[in-house]
């Protein structure tokens, strides 16, 4: 195994680790501290099997039918029919790196000992996870309450041999043939292995680490567009003072503004209106408010990413064996405090776009783009510019202010009314997830705009910061000229947006603390083009 291994022992993840797993293939290994404390929560369970009293999960029936008594001689057959029953999944297969991450988040419940499940069975786990098989699951199925009940079931259904999982060359195939091929070998599951294997919050949690590492990505990146915005549109830069940002000590307002501030630094456009001739009092407010509006969204996302912190360092199954042997059941498996965050994060996304979209609105009308052609047409009226890609961007906007709609207040009761009230964190985040994708095309469609206005600008240089993505750009999208296919060009800013190649071009140009260092791929995965 590498001596990269993530260590998984009963401590937290940290969300680092989890993205190493997810999205760069670490691998795993279970800690000696760990592997003690998972055989000794077994012992415990095992000792409950063989008293007369019932106990949910190991003697007992599940959710409505926990009052039936299961007899020694079947309680094999009930975890293995829970898994079977549980996996009812469908819609779209869930994405790589989600089924990665929850697989992750699961291995680190297990490990901290209070889920009374075998060291081989844990041991299955991390070798699926080190192997590269991915359980194949599918998009519904999870209400975010007693845990992602079908979309854990279906990873438990593949440590089984069951089902299906897709290999490291992408391809589906039977579990029963893919874990032989590996050299794994399907697990019998014990008493309550199948409940410990499906009652967590992990695939929401590993989506919400997900989300928090695109979003910081892409908010970085709006501050870079809004200032080439700001340039082409011979804006001011001087309302990103840092004296002004004091008056409203927001953090991340403050950051914001002195991103843009420095990001404009040297810019000779900026200087050619900086004189008492300039007639322009005030910018619009998506020029001028574009820390104010990029900033609450980082202070959301910071508030987002406490909560993720928190869960990581949680251990979510029901009932969990605690220290001295107590075995209790308990309400630990509600996704609520997940599921407002996915929710929360969902607004100022939408908002965050929804100001992009205005800036590139401005820079194509020939009324308030100050001596910019129409739609940046190189022969207005024959050429159309850039105006069909507003009307894209404005598409993905309005998509974005529906997906801002919360799920989490839409719990619907399941399982005959014992399961009455659920969290529905599942859909809130595979909703933030298509909300990412969607902020990753409203910032590359200002991005093009932007550059090719800044083109536009000549003989005027761009400041040192805004060139230096122009310039990348460039590389893939040629300069204004004669209508092109435009498609493609916006799929070229998309994959730099989305592989972290902008920031990685304006990180000498920013002071110490304000330029982005990645470590982990931060992409989520693009939809299919």
């Amino acid at each position: 195994m590498s001596a990269h291994a993530i260590a998984v022992g009963p401590g937290p993840l940290t969300a680092a680790e989890v993205l190493a797993v997810a999205r760069a293939g670490a691998p795993v290994r279970l800690t000696p501290e760990a592997r003690d404390l998972v055989v000794e929560s077994r012992e415990r369970v095992r000792g409950l099997a063989a008293e007369p009293r019932a106990v949910y999960g190991v003697s007992t029936g599940f959710g409505a039918l926990a009052t039936r008594h299961i007899p020694a001689d079947r309680r094999a057959d009930l975890q293995r029919s829970l898994v079977r029953s549980h996996a009812a999944g469908t819609g779209p297969v869930v994405e790589t790196e989600v089924v990665r991450a929850m697989m992750a988040l699961r291995l680190r419940t297990l490990a901290a000992g209070r889920s009374g499940v075998r060291p081989a069975t844990v041991d299955a786990l991390v070798g699926m996870l080190n192997a590269g098989l991915t359980p194949v699951v599918h998009e519904y199925g999870s209400l975010g309450c007693s845990g992602d009940l079908a979309p854990l079931a279906a990873v438990a259904l593949a440590l089984m041999g069951e089902g299906e999982i897709t290999d490291t060359e992408g391809r589906r195939r039977p579990a029963a043939e893919a874990l032989p091929a590996a050299g794994l070998r399907p697990v019998e599951l014990a008493e309550k292995e199948g409940l410990a294997l499906t009652n967590g919050t992990d695939g929401m949690l590993g989506m919400l680490v997900l989300a928090v590492a695109d979003l910081r990505r892409l908010l970085d990146i709006a501050d870079v567009t809004a200032a080439m915005t700001v340039e082409a549109l011979l804006g001011t830069d001087r309302v990103f003072a840092d004296d002004l940002q004091r008056l409203r000590p927001h953090p991340g307002q403050a950051v914001a503004a002195a991103r843009m501030t420095a990001l404009l630094a040297g810019s000779e456009i900026m200087a050619s209106h900086r004189g008492p001739e300039c007639p322009v009092v005030q910018d619009a407010y998506s020029l001028r408010c574009a820390p104010q509006v990029h900033g609450a969204a980082r202070d959301t996302l910071d508030h987002a990413a406490s909560v993720a912190e928190r869960e990581l360092a949680s251990v979510i199954d029901n009932p969990v064996v605690l220290p001295g042997g107590r075995v209790e059941s308990n309400g630990n498996f509600h996704g609520a405090p997940l599921a407002y965050v996915l929710d929360f994060l969902a607004i100022p996304l939408a908002d965050v776009a929804s100001m992009a979209e205005r800036r590139t609105d401005r820079m194509l009308d020939v009324h308030r783009s100050h001596g910019l052609p129409p739609f940046l047409a190189v022969d207005a009226g024959v050429d159309s510019g850039h105006m069909i890609a507003q009307y894209t961007q404005a598409a993905v906007v309005s998509e974005l202010k529906r997906l801002a709609s919360p799920a989490s207040v839409d719990s619907i009761p399941s399982s005959a009314m014992q399961e009455d009230h659920v969290s529905l964190g599942w859909s809130a985040a595979r909703k933030l997830r298509r909300a990412v994708d969607g902020l990753t095309s409203v910032l590359a469609v200002e991005l093009v705009t932007a550059a090719r206005a800044l083109d536009l600008r000549a003989p005027l240089r761009p400041a040192a910061a805004t060139g230096a993505v122009r310039d990348l750009l460039r590389v893939t999208v040629p300069p204004p000229g004669p209508d092109r296919h435009l498609a493609p060009e916006i799929h070229a800013a998309e994959d730099l947006v989305r592989g972290g190649q902008v920031l990685d071009a304006v990180a000498e140009h920013l002071p110490d603390g304000l330029a982005t260092h990645h470590d982990h791929p931060p992409a989520v995965e693009p939809r299919p083009r």
